[in-house]
């Protein structure tokens, strides 16, 4: 069996390992279910000042900000330094198209314990209801024709 020699294999397998570390720490991730009338998005905030946090819907975007100060280590004495720095730091953002039928006016948020939780209430003109049906009817007899003679 007959092996073809990529020079580049190493190469994208670092770059694609590299890109995919990359990306990952620059994400909010996050779970979206819906319960009866309501959407819940739960996204991961580990370490963020809950003052940071700055939630914005505009024309049916939903964007949540937030911010992560980096560690300070007093490296002024030589016992004292990183050893490794893995956490990342810095301003986050995510955006989600809102759909229609969701009332953009009641979106709650809370944050606990490094989970920002948003609940998305759906409109009430969007949920299903029941129609009654009624009638106005007349009672007509019809009579049927006389024999003629």
């Amino acid at each position: 069996m007959t092996t073809t020699y990529n020079p580049f294999r190493d190469l994208d397998r670092l770059f694609n390992s590299v890109s995919r570390a990359a990306s990952s720490d620059v994400r909010m991730p996050l779970d979206l279910y819906r319960t009866n009338d309501t959407f819940v998005i739960k996204m991961d905030l580990p370490g963020v000042d809950p003052k940071s946090i700055d939630i914005d819907v505009d024309d049916r975007t939903l964007t949540v900000r937030a911010e992560r100060a980096p560690e300070v280590v007093d490296s002024s004495d030589e016992k004292n330094g990183w050893v490794s720095r893995e956490r990342s730091f810095g301003t986050y953002a995510r955006q989600i198209s809102l759909g229609t039928g969701l009332d953009l006016a009641k979106i709650e948020a809370n944050y606990v314990d490094g989970v920002l939780t948003l609940t998305i209430p759906v409109a009430e003109e969007a949920k299903p209801r029941k129609i009654s049906v009624t009638t106005t009817s007349t009672n007509t007899v019809i009579e049927p024709d006389a024999p003629k003679a």
